[in-house]
């Protein structure tokens, strides 16, 4: 699970947004965003680096918001943490954004270290532990019965076969019951009230958590500053349209969020701008279907459209990831009446305009 691409527009320029940290936290430090709350940074390796998480004062403790990958090197870093810049106090409660494994990994260690509860949306509970169950499962042939429709060749399908199943290897073992956070929930944590707004196309049931005494909004991955969020079709529902529940998702959270707060996003810095760069993302997205849609005049498979939609050369490591983009914003179309797709005799999908 890779949390997004590097912006694929270009001929846009990005808003000007304001970043207000020189730097940010080394690993094992934290930084004071705000009055009570912290932020941390826990090692990924990889383009992305890091994944910020979020240590909020509450009584004599801290409520921590994400946790990072599960592995050594995490749990390294947060013991470092709590040594030092969390001053040996312990963990009230655990909230996680969404369900990904660089923001729930840690998530069962720290509530078992802690005997403290998981809070989190009901959907991506549920679904985190769907996932993590198929570890040692081999490709359902639903799975390899989708690749080869979007035109994956077999040297990609055994690739596919051998990594299957490994998204549970970044999750310490997940608690087996949680608090269910609710869109418009509103949470005393610490001494202020914070309120969770949902959104949706990067994972099924992403909590943001907006408190608009201290003008914060904890993005997760549903606002980034600087990559657009990876919003992909699966196998496991083929026809979903998660692109138009994420164009949707953001225009919402405009209308729930004031343009004023301190937006503090899962990767990259802490910024302000939030309402620019949400009118960034949807222009993008609608300018990359626009090119999509005048590319389809000639017939075309998921792995045909990628040059369209990313700057990057798609190799290996980001197919999986590129195809279900490319098919997010191909079902986009379909829904909105302007693409239809057709199955050939070898069960690979071809898609054209309306």
């Amino acid at each position: 699970m890779r949390d997004g691409f590097e912006e694929a527009v270009v001929e846009h320029a990005r808003p000007k947004l304001v970043y207000p940290f020189e730097r940010g936290p080394k690993t094992g430090e934290a930084l004071d965003v705000a009055p009570g709350v912290k932020w941390l940074r826990m090692p990924l390796g990889g383009s992305l680096a890091f994944i910020n998480v979020w240590a909020i004062r509450e009584g004599a403790g801290w409520a921590i918001v994400d946790t990072g990958m599960g592995g050594p090197e995490t749990m390294e870093a947060w013991r470092k943490a709590f040594a030092k810049s969390l001053g040996g106090l312990p963990v009230t409660r655990v909230f996680v954004t969404h369900m990904h494994p660089d923001h729930i990994g840690m998530a069962g260690w720290l509530t078992r270290k802690f005997d403290v509860r998981l809070w989190i949306t009901r959907l991506e509970f549920l679904m985190c532990h769907n996932l993590a169950a198929d570890t040692g499962r081999e490709a359902p042939e639903d799975a390899l019965r989708f690749y080869r429709g979007a035109g994956w060749d077999d040297e990609q399908i055994e690739s596919y076969r051998a990594r299957f199943g490994g998204f549970g290897k970044g999750l310490h073992a997940l608690p087996a019951s949680f608090q269910r956070l609710s869109d418009g929930d509103e949470i005393q944590i610490g001494d202020h009230l914070w309120r969770i707004v949902v959104g949706s196309g990067h994972s099924p049931e992403h909590a943001c958590l907006y408190c608009p005494e201290l003008k914060l909004l904890i993005s997760g991955d549903q606002v980034l500053p600087k990559i657009s969020s990876n919003v992909s079709v699966f196998p496991t529902e083929p026809g979903g349209d998660p692109l138009t529940d994420w164009l949707t998702s953001l225009a919402r959270i405009k209308t729930q969020v004031p343009d004023e707060v301190l937006v503090l996003p899962a990767h990259n810095d802490p910024f302000h701008g939030l309402h620019a760069r949400i009118d960034h993302l949807i222009g993008g997205h609608e300018r990359g279907l626009a090119r999509l849609k005048a590319l389809i005049a000639e017939p075309k498979r998921s792995v045909d459209v990628f040059h369209v939609l990313f700057r990057r050369k798609i190799d290996q490591w980001v197919l999986s990831m590129a195809t279900g983009e490319s098919l997010a914003h191909l079902n986009c179309l379909i829904t909105r009446g302007q693409a239809v797709r057709e199955t050939d005799a070898q069960g690979v999908d071809w898609y054209r305009v309306a």
